[in-house]
This record gives C-alpha cells, structure tokens and sequence, in this order.
C-alpha cells in the first residue's frame, strides 16, 4: 500500500484492493475512488482547487475493479476541487477525460465508470 501526500490540500491516495475499506464521508476526512469499468485502467488523478492542477496522486495504475481511499491529511482546505482522470490509452499514453467539479467534503464515494464519472 502506497501514500501520496500534497502540501495544497492535504489529501493522500491509498492504493487498496477491490474490496472497500472502512466507509465515511469526505465530511469524516475520506472518501472512495472506485474504478467501476470493465476494461479501463486508471493512470491518472488530478485535483485542482482552483490554484492549478495537482500532481498525479497515483503511484501506479489502478485496474478495472480497483479502489482507492483518499484520505485528508490536513484540517483544513478547500472543498470546492475540480477532478480530473488520466486513462490508459492504446498506445500506453493517458488519455484525459473531461475535468469535474465535485465538494470533497461533501462526497463518500467517487465512480469511474466506462461512461461516466459521479459521486456521491
């Protein structure tokens, strides 16, 4: 298990296995990331908060059936973040699906699905 960590909003990735770990809310300082395709892999997570896009948050890919738990390291941040996610594309490049905005405080669960991303 891996932890990414960012100084601009204090959140960390932890790379799981497909079985959910404890559930809370974003309001309990996590959330899920679950990649719900069939045949996609994840290779790409960004945020931004409205002062850039972040680093990747993953470390490595994440494959169809997959989840990761992203958890709030800092007390206090912006919950207002645009998300975006990096696929891997035929040719091993990433492919960038269109950027969504989404209240990280508000959220327990992210789903990446073939044709949709949404939260709840």
């Amino acid at each position: 298990m891996q932890v990414l960590k960012s100084a601009a909003i204090g959140l960390a990735l932890l790379v799981s296995a497909t079985a959910a770990l404890a559930q809370g809310t974003g309001s309990q300082g996590y959330f899920q990331v679950y990649n719900n395709t069939s045949e996609n892999t994840v290779v790409g997570f960004y945020t931004n908060d409205g002062s850039g896009w972040s680093d990747n948050w993953l470390s490595g890919p994440l494959a169809p059936g997959e989840s990761v738990q992203a958890e709030f390291l800092a007390s206090t941040g912006n919950c207002a973040q645009t998300l975006q996610v990096g696929w891997l594309g035929e040719n091993d490049d990433e492919v960038l699906d269109d950027p969504i905005d989404i209240d990280i405080c508000e959220s327990s669960n992210v789903y990446l699905d073939d044709n949709e991303i949404y939260f709840d």
